[in-house]
């Protein structure tokens, strides 16, 4: 796991918990403003960051990925599926949009961010700066 200097989980609003399906509401916020927390791993080793982030029923196109200064936004439409001619009587799944938001280190690279979505998860790798990665310096016999 990194730690928290590299990226940190911002909140909505204060009383935002870390789960995948908690229903979060800015105070005086409309019904439309409402959206799912995703479940989010992070892993660091040497060269960067690498971010996981369950987005089920989030196709490509309504994936939304932004770096604003130093915070990185992921937000994305679930898009509902029901068979032709058939109607959801019951769906575990209210709120139809997931949004996240992380503050990055300056040592981290946010130009360089490369994504992958895959069966629902979204695959960010964050490099380090140049200067931020460890360099092995050679040692001269003079």
């Amino acid at each position: 796991m990194t730690d928290n200097r590299n990226l940190q989980a911002q909140n909505e609003s204060s009383n935002v918990q870390q789960q995948p399906q908690q229903q979060v509401q800015r105070r005086g916020a409309q019904q439309d403003d409402r959206v799912m927390v995703p479940r989010v791993d992070v892993f660091e080793d040497e060269s960067g960051i690498t971010l996981l982030a369950d987005l089920p029923g989030v196709p490509r196109e309504q994936l939304e990925l932004k770096v604003e200064g130093d915070t990185l936004q992921i937000e994305g439409t679930v898009a509902a599926f029901a068979p032709e001619g058939l109607e959801a009587l019951y769906a575990e799944v209210r709120l139809p949009r997931y949004r996240r938001a992380f503050t990055l280190s300056r040592e981290l690279d946010a130009g360089a961010i490369q994504a992958q979505l895959r069966d629902g998860v979204l695959n960010l790798r964050i490099p380090k700066q140049a200067h931020a990665q460890p360099r092995r310096i050679e040692v001269q016999v003079g």
